[in-house]
């Protein structure tokens, strides 16, 4: 494994801890942490719909694979 991989999934290992006590903390207050969730999980449906689109777009793939830099 590469260390470049290897930093990478570390750095998405310590985001996906932080949004997880993030979210953990604006429960715990959530008369005062609503304003706080929806923010949450509106970049959260974002983020959701920017890997998704990435995921099924043909053209996008066409040219990683095919067209050289």
């Amino acid at each position: 494994m590469a260390l470049d991989k290897l930093a990478l999934i570390l750095v998405v290992a310590f985001a996906a801890i932080w949004c997880l006590v993030m979210l953990t903390g604006i429960i715990a207050t959530l008369p005062y942490g609503l304003p706080a969730l929806v923010v949450f999980l509106l970049v959260g449906y974002f983020f959701y719909r920017v890997i998704q689109d990435r995921l099924s777009n043909k053209e996008d793939d066409y040219y990683d694979k095919n067209i050289k830099q």
